[in-house]
């Protein structure tokens, strides 16, 4: 029998977390599922209406709600998070932060991500440390928690003694994007766990370059669809010829650095701004949450974004739990996985999930054109750890110095004073 806890238990993904616990629970039987949350009214409302769900299906497991982190984590057999350190209003002040700069404003990536990183990484830190402590020996910690990379890169560094993972959805919807022009261009449906996605990179920060189906490369034909595709819209996503050139699918997050003037001028547009989208749909969503007579996750869910989250992530616990050896795109410690890049980078890379735990498979680096933004990104990633844990503001001015699309170095000390100002009640760290 398993106990798994979920901080961020009041997060409005939840109902679509307790659908994979659902779906799973044969073979991945759960007796106990713990919603942790600080925000007990938020807690109660998606709490019940997650109890709701499970007795609708006849209660194959409890939901146990509680504000208490460390009775949540004890004896826990897995700890998911999928926290937001100052909720959705601390995502708004970072998007504006970046506009009133002249910079990209966004919750993973740019200064937005470091604000972001600099509240969460203690809180993840601490969690950790809850665990070594209370949880079951070798009880994994399964993060969710954007930025997902930078928040592992900070786990593999400060909490060596806890087995750690990020995941995200975006390969995931890589994946399932590059089935549905499969079978539309051969009429032929392909079951997802007849394929398997090559990617590699760094979070939200990575290129898709192979694909194979049942062990067949299947990649020129993937890409060559793909150029053809751009090339027939009217407004592509991507440039057809940066496509041609790189033969990989760059993840989406790198119109930001590949087309930042373009994502700049969208900004200029706000209000609203995505954080300000999203708390009217959360608005929503609760006030649906709350309804007693609810026990399905209502439709507007898939306005919150988060396509294949309960997918991936119980598709992780499950192929821990049962030893299943499957491939999955996460984010781990290179550990010479990606021989010619330093070990102690975590990336995200195609790894083999076993109840032994999760390695990266060895793989090719990536080209110069890509690993000179990731070896930028990852300086920047390494320098806001050591902000983060240490209170380092030479440390924080130097990873925004170094930030490909940070601030100019005449702007750094305006900004970081801003960015630390603006956070200032959840960033103790460097307030000493």
């Amino acid at each position: 029998m398993l106990k798994v806890a979920v901080i961020g238990g009041g997060s409005t993904y939840t109902p679509e977390l307790i659908n994979g616990f659902l779906a799973r629970v044969e073979k991945f039987p759960v007796n106990e599922l713990w919603l942790m949350d600080i925000d007990e009214e938020r807690l109660k409302i998606v709490g019940g209406f997650a109890q709701r769900m499970v007795e609708a299906k006849g209660a194959p497991f409890k939901v146990i709600l509680t504000t208490d982190q460390r009775a949540a984590v004890k004896d826990a057999d897995y700890v998911t998070t999928q926290l937001r350190v100052g909720h959705m209003e601390a995502r708004k002040r970072d998007e504006y932060l970046g506009l009133r700069h002249g910079l990209i404003g966004q919750e993973t990536t740019g200064v937005g991500g470091m604000g972001k990183a600099l509240r969460t990484i203690p809180v993840i830190l601490q969690i950790a440390k809850d665990m070594q402590e209370l949880a079951k020996p070798g009880a994994p910690l399964v993060n969710f928690t954007n930025p997902a990379g930078l928040v592992t890169q900070a786990l593999t560094q400060y909490a060596k003694e806890t087995p750690s993972v990020g995941v995200c959805n975006v390969p995931l919807n890589a994946k399932m994007n590059i089935l549905g022009r499969l079978e539309q261009a051969t009429g032929k449906k392909i079951p997802a766990e007849r394929a398997e996605l090559n990617t590699l990179g760094l979070n939200h920060l990575s290129w898709h370059r192979g694909f194979t189906v049942d062990g067949e490369d299947v990649w020129p034909q993937v890409i060559q669809g793909y150029v053809d595709e751009l090339r027939k819209s009217e407004h592509p996503e991507w440039d057809p010829h940066l496509i041609e050139i790189l033969q990989m699918m760059p993840n989406y997050y790198l119109q930001y650095f590949y087309n930042t003037d373009k994502k700049f001028k969208e900004q200029e547009k706000w209000p609203p701004s995505r954080a300000e989208e999203v708390i009217e749909v959360e608005k929503s969503l609760l006030k649906d949450y709350a309804n007693p007579a609810l026990t399905e996750p209502p439709a507007d869910l898939m306005k919150r974004g988060g396509a294949y989250y309960s997918t991936v992530a119980t598709q992780l616990l499950n192929a821990h739990y049962n030893n299943l050896g499957e491939t999955h795109v996460v984010n781990v410690k290179n550990d010479g996985a990606v021989k010619e890049w330093p070990a102690e980078w975590v990336l995200e890379i195609p790894s083999t999930v076993n109840k032994s735990g999760i390695k990266p498979l060895p793989a090719e680096p990536l080209p110069a054109a890509c690993f000179g933004l990731i070896s930028a990104v990852k300086a920047y990633e390494l320098l806001t750890v050591e902000a983060a844990v240490h209170g380092d503001r030479n440390a924080a001015y130097q990873a925004l110095l170094v930030h490909p699309i940070g601030p100019k170095a005449s702007q750094v000390q305006a900004v970081l004073d801003d960015l630390l100002e603006t956070h200032r009640e959840y960033l103790p760290q460097f307030f000493k």
